[in-house]
């Protein structure tokens, strides 16, 4: 291992369990960058009360409050949603973002209007079918929602209290140097966001990887590595 240049604090995406990760944090220490893993509350750590996104922002201003001077925050999907809402309430803590297939652009079009109402009226019949965890099981499953089936009552709510901001507006009060790095072929936030994110987005680069989906670090870890190591020494 390098010796340590950069430290980043990674927000994960919607996951209850950060063992995928471990390939691409251990090809950043080899480059010298110190990866603090965060666990957030709902997920990775417990949430018994429902939360909304100022929680969440709060949240991290406390996990990260003892650090002296700014620091890199590295957001993936739902954890992108989060630095981002940091970032712009508080850029003087902030030195840059690395946000990966980042959620946090709200959709209006008509075809995802009518998938959360379907998703919505699925959730109601799932909720009478209490006397069967199998049944629920397989309804939210073919609603393609797997996390909102493990998730307890509060960590449910807290999922729609996140999924309906739209942090459009915030993007272009954020000058803060920010890396943006995004599959080519992810289906659940689509490429277009983050090519809408870069153009709203004062300071903002963009790099595309041909051939990954929504978790390009996973399965393209190390030139997810390549990109952020040549990023920060720039």
């Amino acid at each position: 291992m390098k010796n340590v240049k950069y430290k980043i604090f990674v927000l994960h995406g919607w996951a209850y369990s950060t063992e995928k990760w471990q390939p691409f944090l251990t090809l950043l220490k080899k480059q010298g960058i110190e990866p603090v893993m965060l666990q957030i509350p709902g997920l990775t750590a417990p949430l018994e009360e429902v939360w909304t996104l100022d929680n969440y922002v709060s949240w991290l201003k406390k996990s990260v409050e003892k650090e002296k001077g700014k620091v890199i925050l590295l957001g993936h999907s739902n954890g992108g949603r989060i630095a981002i809402s940091f970032a712009a309430k508080y850029p003087e803590k902030v030195a840059q973002l690395v946000l990966i297939d980042s959620a946090g652009l709200y959709h209006k079009e008509l075809l995802l209007q009518i998938k959360r109402a379907v998703f919505q009226t699925i959730a109601k019949i799932g909720r009478k079918l209490h006397k069967s965890d199998h049944l629920r099981y397989l309804l939210y499953r073919f609603a393609r929602e797997n996390d909102y089936y493990r998730a307890n009552p509060a960590v449910r709510k807290t999922m729609h209290n996140l999924i309906k901001v739209d942090l459009s507006p915030l993007l272009p009060q954020i000058v803060i140097p920010t890396l943006i790095i995004w599959g080519q072929d992810d289906k659940v936030t689509p490429v277009i966001d983050g090519e809408r994110m870069q153009a709203l987005l004062p300071n903002a680069r963009l790099h595309i990887v041909n051939g990954a989906h929504h978790s390009p670090q996973f399965t393209h870890e190390k030139e997810v590595a390549a990109i952020i190591t040549q990023d920060l020494e720039k």
